[in-house]
């Protein structure tokens, strides 16, 4: 029973919120003048969002960025990972000849060196 009548009450307070903040004088006095449609000025006629339109879609647009920009910074993470550069991407054969051509090994080094790596 006493939660039947927190919720009454709940319920006509937000009725009277309404009432109060609704422009009613607006909704059902509008002017006519449209061709007989009764349409204010505007395209919604007096039904415009006001302050939380504009912070609605301010809100709205940097969602939207937020989002597409973290969208292309994922994709271009994704797509990269698979690819790699040259020396990342060398074996370490590779990388042992590079080392041999360079002069930095000797031909024994060398040899030793791939003996171990095949095995």
């Amino acid at each position: 029973m006493k939660l039947t009548n927190t919720l009454l009450s709940c319920v006509r307070a937000f009725m009277l919120l309404v009432a109060i903040l609704f422009p009613w004088n607006q909704v059902l006095a509008q002017p006519g003048g449209a061709g007989g449609w009764n349409m204010g000025p505007g395209m919604m006629g007096y039904w415009g969002m006001g302050w939380f339109g504009m912070i609605f879609m301010i809100v709205f647009w940097v969602l939207l960025i937020v989002g597409l920009v973290f969208l292309v910074k994922w994709l271009i993470q994704t797509t990269s990972s698979g690819k790699t550069d040259g020396r990342m991407g060398s074996s370490a054969i590779e990388i042992l000849k590079e080392r041999y051509a360079r002069g930095e090994i000797d031909q024994a080094e060398f040899e030793v060196k791939k003996k171990d790596l095949l095995e």
